[in-house]
């Protein structure tokens, strides 16, 4: 059986076969080949929280720590209604803002970061959500991670989103062994061309989500395996795998209630539907 007839388990099988050290060089057409899979596989990746304008990013952004994305779409829709601007929400009582977004917890820390960014967008950039990420990073809540969602899809400046599936996919990809999330975003932009980064996050956290999971990757569904130096980690019976998968590509809704027209999934049921 030739190499190109092998099926993919078989290939992956093969190439997780320690061998010598990777070349810098060989990393670096590895990394940009899994980003061309990864393209064809999600060609329709994006952000995954409804907004219509940088503000609306910027807040939802800031309630996705420590909760999904669906939750946060799931709660904006009354949310902007209640506070459509940066004014607004910087007048809003703590009270009623708490009571708004208490489903995507810690709302109390987090009513705190929105009522203090919302002052210093009045105050400071007249109402404006800034496009520098030097001026993002000194709002309330805001650090580079946040910064990078807003300044890639609201403004179309290249960033890298380094959230917990990009980190823990790049470390299986061994494209770092990095922990800290500024020298991983510091190592993995070394091995891409800047216009690829806001892409490329994407795809990243999209695999992340929907296939290479924390606690059992989809191995034997993966379309990356036969590149992947951790193939095995996971459930590899290709059938078993397939029964891992989340989102559209598991036959479930996704995360957002306004999805992109291309999205080839379901839109999310709104918050307290059946």
């Amino acid at each position: 059986m030739s190499e190109r007839s092998q099926p993919p388990a078989a290939k992956a099988a093969k190439a997780a076969k320690p061998g010598k050290p990777e070349s810098r060089l060989a990393l670096v057409r590895r990394a940009r080949r899994i980003n061309r899979e990864l393209a064809e596989t999600y060609p329709y990746a994006h952000p995954e929280l409804d907004f219509e304008n940088p503000f609306q990013l910027l807040v939802a952004t800031v309630l996705s720590a420590q909760t999904t994305d669906l939750r946060v779409n799931q709660t904006t829709p009354a949310l902007f209604r209640a506070y459509p601007t940066p004014e607004d929400m910087a007048a809003a009582e703590p009270e009623a803002l708490e009571q708004l977004i208490r489903p995507t917890g810690f709302f109390r820390a987090k009513a705190k970061s929105l009522l203090g960014l919302s002052v210093a967008l009045r105050d400071r950039f007249d109402g404006e959500v800034p496009g520098r990420l030097e001026d993002l990073v000194t709002l309330p809540g805001v650090g580079r991670k946040t910064a990078n969602v807003v300044l890639g899809n609201a403004f179309g400046v290249p960033g890298l989103t380094v959230d917990t599936h990009f980190g823990r996919l790049v470390r299986r990809w061994k494209w770092t062994t990095q922990e800290d999330p500024e020298k991983v975003e510091a190592e993995v932009a070394e091995l891409f061309p800047k216009s690829d980064w806001t892409m490329l996050s994407h795809r990243v956290i999209f695999h992340g989500r929907r296939v290479c999971h924390a606690r059992k990757p989809a191995c034997g569904a993966c379309p990356i395996a036969p590149l992947c130096p951790s193939y095995g980690e996971g459930e590899t019976d290709p059938e078993k795998a397939r029964k891992l998968l989340k989102y559209e590509m598991g036959g479930q809704p996704g995360q957002r209630l306004r999805p992109p027209a291309d999205f080839p999934g379901q839109p999310a049921p709104p918050l307290g539907a059946a």
